[in-house]
């Protein structure tokens, strides 16, 4: 039985989310020895070709549902924008705990999301606007173990600003806070914001992890950081291969062919064992021989 994402945080070390937008890369997650998994927008939307603004919460909980279905692990939503104004959130929250999510991080961006969000342009709506959402999305929950997490993406360009909102937000009863830094690329900032802060926060690690963050998971912590998401390295790491690979099989229709043949059946029987096709086929077996 995993412990809650509510348990984890409270554990000496930061509870480390990667990017998971199926069950596959849950369980991947999981066998890798991860504790949590992220469900992000931002790479879901890429994944259908289009964005995180234009996916309804419906598809959200589509996934967190087959994510459920696969592994026990906690699951953090990207709620984006909560899908509306307070009085939406009733419902957002009421579907996220029903599909399974362990936590829901919305964020105080405007709503309908815009796409100029992933070029750095970020509108942001007034922080008594987002204190409202988050105070309902608070009231709406049924488990108290279901964590309501607010992001501001302030911080990119106006630190102070993203601390007062920051503490606003806390105010009105969220039980995480993200105060997006990670762009800013100076890890005295995000220490500093941290600190003042004080924990629970999240940090939202740009692609390729704290590799780029200039700071340990034990800085990290010590800042107030317990909780630490890859939203992007992952899916980036896929999308290349995919790539390269159609560009391979274009040429001739083949692939990788230095490769042993063998290899080809090792990897997939990896991926059997990885899904746990021997209990399926076992169920198989055993009906065959009831009959």
């Amino acid at each position: 039985m995993f412990d809650s994402l509510a348990e984890l945080i409270d554990a000496p070390e930061p509870v480390f989310a990667p990017l998971a937008l199926d069950p596959l890369m849950a369980k991947l997650a999981e066998r890798a020895g991860f504790k949590a998994v992220y469900l992000g927008g931002g790479g879901l939307g890429y994944s259908k070709t289009f964005l995180e603004a234009n996916l309804d919460l419906s598809q959200l909980a589509q996934a967190g549902v087959e994510i459920g279905a696969a592994t026990s692990l906690p699951v953090i939503l990207d709620g984006a924008c909560g899908w509306g104004e307070a009085m939406h959130l009733r419902r957002t929250v009421a579907v996220a705990e029903s599909a399974g999510f362990a936590a829901i991080e919305i964020e105080d961006q405007v709503y309908p999301k815009r796409a100029g969000h992933h070029v750095g342009d970020d509108l942001t709506i007034p922080p008594a606007a987002m204190a409202a959402k988050v105070r309902s999305a608070v009231e709406a929950r049924r488990d108290q173990r279901f964590l309501v997490i607010a992001r501001t993406d302030v911080a990119k360009a106006d630190p102070e600003e993203a601390v007062r909102r920051s503490l606003a937000y806390r105010e009105a009863g969220a039980d995480v806070l993200v105060p997006v830094v990670g762009n800013i690329g100076d890890p005295q900032v995000i220490v500093a914001v941290g600190e003042r802060l004080g924990p629970p926060l999240m940090f939202l690690c740009p692609p390729g992890g704290l590799a780029h963050v200039g700071l340990s998971a034990a800085e990290m912590h010590a800042a107030g950081y317990r909780i630490l998401v890859d939203a992007m390295s992952l899916h980036i790491r896929v999308y290349e291969s995919l790539a390269a690979g159609y560009a391979q099989l274009a040429d001739g229709f083949a692939i990788d062919a230095e490769r042993p043949n063998q290899e080809w059946w090792d990897a997939l029987a990896d991926l059997h064992e990885t899904i746990d096709l021997e209990a399926l086929l076992e169920i198989e077996r055993r009906e065959a021989g009831d009959g």
